[in-house]
């Protein structure tokens, strides 16, 4: 992958970071760490919502959409627009996370224009979506997919289940893959829906996970009817279709992650070595604590520019799995490294702030979370094998194996 140089902020861009820090000096809430700490579902939601309404009316909601959609900001330009929402502590779009990247993604890339514009101007208004992909028995083989959709008429009735979609809970809408021809090879089976989570037959079970939240769920499709004209590209083409949302997942979100990563959750990292433990002693002060700091930074430094080169020019085809791969794995370290710097105090934190991200400075709880990101849009095994085959040509996986 080439890095591009033209995506890292220059002297250009000073006078629009000036801009952010003035807004964010003015806009992001006071104390709402402490305010989003064992909140409710409730005022999660309340919360994000107001936030994204908030970041929508300076321009900063959508800043990789087209222009004509909302965005339109340079790369340089988003990439300094992260930075100083991380350096102010701003909180992170979590329940609109999906809405923004992954539906939009796909809605540009392969939906109607009826569908873009229903859907792109109600994202902007609130609307919140999830991704039904993953089943009981179709996690990382995710095209061996079973939920059914049978055409009646000018709808189709689905039946079946999904697992991990992530706040399902809120949702209005579902990016759902459903398998409409049993008997053709089983990525060609499959087409690409719009779900209307208030359809009946839908129902949604949160999953309690082991920090305590319950931000992915279980859907359960039962005789569920989507007009024809929700489906996304061409019946039995949803696996085509699903490329783009994956796409998204695995290299479009990093841009923000990345520059979360750099300028919100390594200063933490940095602040907590700078402490003074129990024995008086600071972690910072021991040589092996230096050398892993330096190590992480360069390693971060060297993520954010992948990022900004990824989003500037993805033209590689493992590009997108390089930059998830690379993320997922590092954020892991870093956490870990958090988590063993921290000593007991950070095993005694039951709860993190719900709209904070994977680098909350809550660092066990953190590094419990982190090992999400190795498992959605496909695991570091599938990224790995992706990267082989379609980046550097190598002999394709045996069926089977």
């Amino acid at each position: 992958m080439t890095v591009v140089t033209s995506a890292v902020p220059d002297q250009a861009s000073d006078d629009f970071r000036s801009e952010v820090r003035a807004w964010c000096r003015e806009n992001v809430p006071a104390q709402w760490r402490s305010a989003q700490t064992g909140a409710s579902d409730e005022v999660f939601v309340a919360f994000q919502k107001d936030w994204f309404a908030t970041l929508r009316g300076a321009g900063y909601a959508v800043p990789h959409w087209p222009k004509e959609w909302g965005g339109g900001m340079s790369v340089a330009d988003q990439v300094v627009l992260y930075q100083e929402l991380a350096a102010h502590d701003a909180p992170r779009l979590v329940l609109p996370f999906v809405s923004i990247h992954h539906a939009a993604a796909t809605l540009l890339a392969a939906g109607t224009e009826a569908q873009r514009s229903r859907h792109l101007p109600a994202i902007l208004d609130g609307e919140i979506w999830c991704q039904g992909f993953s089943e009981p028995g179709a996690g990382s083989d995710m095209a061996a997919l079973s939920t059914a959709a049978r055409r009646q008429g000018d709808h189709y009735v689905v039946n079946g289940q999904k697992l991990w979609a992530s706040g399902a809970l809120h949702a209005d809408w579902c990016l759902l893959l459903a398998r409409t021809d049993p008997d053709a090879p089983k990525r060609h089976g499959i087409s690409y829906f719009l779900l209307d989570m208030t359809s009946p037959g839908v129902e949604v079970r949160p999953i309690r996970q082991a920090t305590g939240e319950s931000h992915f769920c279980e859907i359960f499709l039962n005789d569920v009817e989507i007009p024809v004209t929700q489906l996304v590209g061409p019946e039995n083409e949803g696996w085509r279709v699903a490329q783009e949302t994956l796409g998204a997942e695995r290299g479009m979100t990093m841009l923000e992650l990345a520059e979360r990563l750099g300028h919100g959750g390594f200063p933490w990292l940095l602040d907590l070595c700078r402490r003074p433990g129990p024995d008086g002693e600071r972690p910072l002060d021991d040589s092996r604590v230096a050398d892993r700091l330096a190590a992480l930074e360069t390693e971060i430094t060297g993520l954010r520019l992948l990022c900004a080169g990824f989003v500037a020019d993805h033209s590689g085809r493992a590009d997108a799995s390089i930059v998830k791969l690379y993320y997922s794995e590092l954020l892991q370290r870093v956490m870990d490294f958090g988590a063993e710097v921290g000593g007991l105090e950070v095993q005694t934190q039951l709860r993190k702030p719900l709209s904070s991200g994977w680098e909350s400075g809550n660092w066990v709880l953190d590094f419990i979370g982190s090992w999400e990101w190795t498992i959605p849009g496909g695991t570091s095994e599938i990224q790995r094998t992706i990267i082989g085959e379609r980046g550097l040509g190598l002999p394709r996986e045996p069926k089977g194996a």
